[in-house]
């Protein structure tokens, strides 16, 4: 058994570029509507692949006797659900996902309680496998898997390996991939660290920075980002601007941004690990925090602020934090929020582009993009 298919498709089970189409029309109608109070301009839509395209996947493990494969549960009914390929993911994990089966097989030391396999891959030919199990990972796993390992990047798999369980994780080598995104001919690297966010749909994430630099390309002073991850916009977005300070709160990324701002050769970048809501509070002197010893927020001039903020979108005291910046940049992963957040904003902004970016084709998740500029400026 396979992962069934959605109904709109060909006669062949296979989706058409008719059906592609009609669900973007459908979330262009809807984010057109949701935003009509705004009184913003035309929607730019940036489409996505059809197949293949979401870097990470995550499969549940089910075992028959010595055998195993992918699964993934129907919602509704709990069905267990044969995974043997998965088009939404790329080519890579495709590829990869029966051959690693087949190397798991052999060795009850790999197949014992597993339970889940974690891919993350990337257009530069990379890609990260997690293991997680339901036991203890004892003295014999290691050699098998760097046995698995080896035989698997004999194969051409340009791999990295790691066993989870609890309150243990084992890797056998790096527990990061590097991508490569092409950004306006400029080709930007990226380390990628397993069980960390990134941009799940590589073509889009290109798209978004593209369009993001489009959108502020004639900026001048400084920006500020908050929410920065591992720099994936803010790495971009520097050669825009004079300087830039962002903010993020979690250690694997703030360490990720770090090796990017190298790796891109960026000289104007200063990464602060603090939440969004600390750094309000210390942009507006209610708390002073060792993280901002040596740096002088007075010697920046942010016009600009980016931000890419969680599902739940900005708190109230970071909407009047962002109020005060006359450009705003929103990439938004919930339009609802960010309509929320717009009944504020809109106060004393005004929308003068607006994106729709099909991160998540063939679901009824949207990512938007608004970029405000203050009325009257």
């Amino acid at each position: 058994m396979t992962q069934s298919q959605p109904s709109s498709a060909d006669a062949q089970g296979r989706r058409t570029p008719a059906d592609y189409q009609a669900q973007l029309d459908e979330k262009r109608d809807r984010l057109t509507q949701l935003f009509a109070p705004f009184n913003p301009p035309a929607l730019e839509l940036h489409t996505s692949p059809a197949e293949h395209y979401r870097m990470r996947a995550e499969f549940r493990i089910w075992h028959e006797g010595d055998d195993l494969f992918h699964c993934m549960y129907a919602p509704a009914t709990k069905e267990i659900i044969r995974v043997d390929s998965f088009p939404t993911a790329s080519l890579l994990i495709n590829r990869l996902m029966p051959v690693l089966l087949a190397g798991l097989r052999p060795h009850p030391v790999l197949r014992k309680k597993l339970f889940q396999i974690d891919y993350l891959s990337t257009q530069s030919g990379q890609i990260c496998v997690s293991l997680l199990y339901h036991r203890k990972l004892e003295n014999e796993w290691q050699p098998a898997a760097e046995a698995l390992q080896a035989d698997l990047r004999a194969k051409g798999f340009e791999l990295q390996m790691i066993g989870r369980a609890h309150k243990q994780k084992i890797c056998l080598g790096d527990d990061f991939v590097i991508e490569r995104l092409t950004v306006q001919g400029r080709e930007l690297v990226y380390k990628q660290v397993e069980n960390s966010f990134t941009q799940p749909n590589a073509a889009i994430n290109e798209q978004m920075l593209g369009w993001a630099l489009d959108v502020t390309k004639e900026s001048e002073g400084d920006l500020l980002e908050l929410y920065c991850g591992n720099g994936n916009f803010s790495i971009a977005l520097a050669q825009n601007f004079r300087k830039v300070l962002a903010t993020e709160i979690a250690k694997p990324s703030v360490d990720s941004a770090q090796f990017n701002i190298s790796a891109n050769g960026v000289d104007n970048l200063i990464i602060l690990r603090m939440s969004a809501e600390e750094f309000t509070m210390a942009m507006r002197g209610e708390r002073e925090f060792n993280r901002l010893k040596g740096v002088d927020l007075r010697a920046y001039q942010c016009n600009t602020i980016f931000v890419d903020p969680p599902r739940a979108g900005l708190d109230d005291a970071t909407v009047k934090l962002v109020q005060d910046y006359d450009n705003i940049l929103y990439i938004s992963c919930n339009p609802e929020t960010l309509q929320t957040n717009m009944a504020v904003l809109g106060e004393t902004h005004e929308i003068a582009r607006f994106a729709l970016f099909d991160q998540f084709p063939w679901t009824h998740h949207m990512e938007a993009g608004v970029y405000l500029k203050r009325k009257g400026g």
